[in-house]
């Protein structure tokens, strides 16, 4: 996956059982002892602490009735009820390409068969429906209010564990972080995404990170894996809630989004690798958009991408990140090579928006 990151799509479990410590073991429960041999009982917490455990029990009572698993038979994810008529939002490579969808509530019981509405893989982002199951929807919080060290709670389905709560804080905010294709996804690369220790794993896709005060935040998304092998424990990545609040109304209204509020050049674009290397050197422009900033600049076809406001794009990703931090309107100042040689030339481009899937 692009970027060191792994989706948060279903895998298979493995599960490993202690087989005890010694020989001569038995199960029965003995009681703890100090040093000197004397038995000693269990500490009851803090106060704090013990409000601390009260308040997480409240919030997962009152928010996991409104997370759900999804099943598309070719794997799972989750899903976050939005509104009373039944809509349900997830991630768009959780439902892509998928023939048939059915939705599990957290508390368990009957699949519920499900349709997709619409999805906008640019911020990964879909909308599935279902008719009855009486599910509750979440509370929606605002994500631009999102503190540093504030403590979470990831909410979803890893590896197929229905209902499952992890716990964590806050550990950054503003991240762009952009995933790769799989299947049929084309990847995204998601504007401000959240990014918090709360473990997210398979199946977490399209579930909820909430806050304890009972807020939906984001929607966990991916999670990044370290560059020697397996998952990197701890980092992970949500969509945030203002981006669901722009996108999912769109997508219940009329199934695609016509206002998607991300900066875009107008051009259509492939990686260019240097064949000597084999190592990317820019973005190769394939095509560009009749009207579009791009072309009012005079980009044209064979020219390459190397900096945009003076970030180096020796990829397709680097530019998509880049562009994630703008917006329509603004003018970009695009540094070039014409036909892929020869001398710079630098264009200001202004920018215009994403088109809707």
């Amino acid at each position: 996956m692009n970027g060191g990151l792994r989706r948060a799509s279903a895998a298979g479990l493995t599960v490993l059982l202690g087989l005890g410590a010694a020989a001569g073991c038995t199960r029965e429960e003995r009681p703890a002892t100090r040093a000197g041999g004397a038995a000693t009982t269990s500490l009851a917490p803090a106060q704090g602490a013990a409000q601390l455990e009260q308040q997480y029990e409240r919030v997962i009572r009152t928010v996991l009735p409104s997370v759900v698993q999804i099943d598309t038979g070719t794997g799972e994810g989750s899903g976050v009820v939005y509104d009373t008529a039944g809509h349900i939002v997830t991630n768009a490579h959780v439902v892509a390409g998928a023939e048939q969808v059915r939705v599990v509530p957290a508390s368990g019981g009957r699949p519920i068969p499900g349709t997709v509405v619409g999805a906008f893989a640019a911020d990964d982002l879909a909308v599935v429906r279902v008719n009855g199951g009486n599910l509750p929807p979440a509370a929606f919080g605002d994500s631009t209010k999102v503190r540093v060290g504030q403590i979470v709670l990831a909410m979803g389905n890893p590896l197929g564990l229905s209902g499952s709560v992890t716990q964590g804080i806050v550990s950054a905010t503003g991240r762009s972080v952009t995933t790769g294709r799989e299947g049929d996804f084309p990847g995204s690369t998601i504007a401000d995404a959240i990014q918090t220790s709360a473990a997210i794993n398979p199946g977490n896709s399209g579930g909820a990170l909430v806050t304890l005060s009972g807020q939906v935040i984001g929607i966990p998304t991916a999670a990044a894996g370290n560059p020697q092998g397996g998952a990197a424990p701890g980092i992970g990545f949500a969509t945030p809630s203002a981006t669901v609040k722009r996108i999912v109304p769109q997508l219940v209204r009329q199934g695609r989004v016509t206002d998607s509020g991300r900066a875009a050049l107008g051009v259509t674009v492939r990686t260019v690798v240097d064949l000597r290397t084999g190592e990317p050197v820019g973005v190769g422009v394939v095509s560009v958009s009749r009207g579009g900033g791009a072309e009012r600049a005079g980009v044209r076809p064979g020219d390459v991408i190397v900096r945009v406001n003076d970030v180096p794009t020796p990829t397709q990703a680097a530019l998509s990140q880049v562009l994630a931090g703008l917006d329509p309107g603004n003018v970009a100042r695009v540094v070039l090579l014409p036909g892929g040689s020869g001398e710079e030339r630098t264009v200001d481009v202004t920018l215009g928006e994403l088109p809707g899937d």
